[in-house]
């Protein structure tokens, strides 16, 4: 149990999702990291001890904690966006930055600038707000004023993320036609009971559907939240001229770029995380019942279990590890 020095903040976590990034950690993490490390940067709990000098907040605090930990003194951190700091290797929880992350009893945070109040929500099914809430609203945010009335926007993958894209969608722009496009048929349905106005199974016969309903145009914004090859290959085809062809999801593969494909000024971004002041926005939605993270809870001793299931796509919202109960 560690003690927080000046500044710091000991929390003890109530819960700490588990991310296909993970998945991505573990098995690129031989030579890369250094062994031991605890994973865990989705993560929420309650203020345990405050160090000295760091005030705010007290013990007992319902909190949510900011993943990306930056320098706070770059021009990036200075303006919230601490997801894109300037200054090499700052440390983040749960093997993005170097820090030990929340999948234990308790989290030694660096500064309260990184906890958000969480009110009346329960940290147990609050924490995967801090990154599949938080990725999905600041990839939505960006393009927001492409939508409206007659806009549709293409969720590519149904599952944690894009389920919060399509809430997400809807709570911004509840006019824009929302298309959930999923291998899964189970998660499809669940896409549907979320606000998609819209699902298809991927393949062919879903780029059809998308380009007929949208007389040929394509979408003016698709989400890939997978980021494999069958999936950027379905996005460029279903984007538009003019449009934002967002890759969220962290499966490496390659888009082909070239003069015909993306289609015209078709702006493709890979957006990371988000930033605090985007988190506070994301936690006034969750407060207001707007959106909601769908979580299946695994004690600390079945977080391998979590993984297992994870890995094999058997996890129908987002796995939180619950340390404490």
């Amino acid at each position: 149990m560690p003690e927080p020095g000046a500044g710091e903040v000991l929390i003890k976590v109530g819960g700490a999702g588990a991310c296909h990034s993970d998945l991505h950690i573990m098995q690129a993490s031989s030579g890369l990291f250094p062994l031991p490390f605890t994973l865990g940067h989705e993560n929420a709990g309650w203020v345990e001890t405050m160090g000295p000098g760091a005030t705010g907040f007290a013990p007992g605090d319902p909190v949510i904690v900011y993943g990306p930990w930056g320098c706070g003194l770059c021009m990036n951190c200075r303006r919230g966006m601490e997801n894109y700091c300037q200054a090499p290797a700052k440390p983040s929880p749960g093997g993005l930055g170097g820090a030990d992350g929340g999948m234990a009893e308790y989290l030694l945070v660096p500064a309260t600038r990184y906890l958000i109040p969480l009110g009346d929500l329960d940290p147990r099914d609050a924490a995967p707000l801090s990154d599949a809430g938080l990725t999905s609203y600041h990839a939505v945010k960006r393009s927001v004023h492409l939508l409206g009335p007659g806009s549709t926007a293409v969720v590519i993958g149904a599952g944690g993320l894009g389920q919060m894209a399509i809430q997400v969608l809807k709570a911004l722009s509840s006019a824009t036609t929302v298309v959930a496009v999923d291998t899964s048929a189970d998660k499809l349905e669940i896409a549907m009971t979320l606000g998609a106005d819209e699902a298809l199974l991927s393949g062919d016969d879903a780029i059809e559907r998308i380009k007929d309903g949208t007389e040929g145009q394509g979408a003016e914004l698709v989400l890939d939240l997978v980021g494999v090859g069958p999936t950027l290959a379905m996005a460029a085809q279903v984007s538009r001229v003019l449009g934002h062809l967002t890759i969220v999801g962290v499966g490496n593969a390659t888009l082909p770029v070239n003069f015909s494909s993306p289609p015209h000024e078709c702006s493709v971004a890979s957006p990371f995380w988000g930033t605090i002041p985007e988190l506070i926005e994301v936690i006034s939605l969750a407060r207001a019942g707007r959106i909601k993270m769908l979580v299946e809870h695994f004690t600390l001793e079945d977080a391998a279990h979590a993984y297992h299931l994870l890995h094999e796509g058997k996890i129908a919202g987002r796995a939180v590890i619950t340390p404490n109960g």
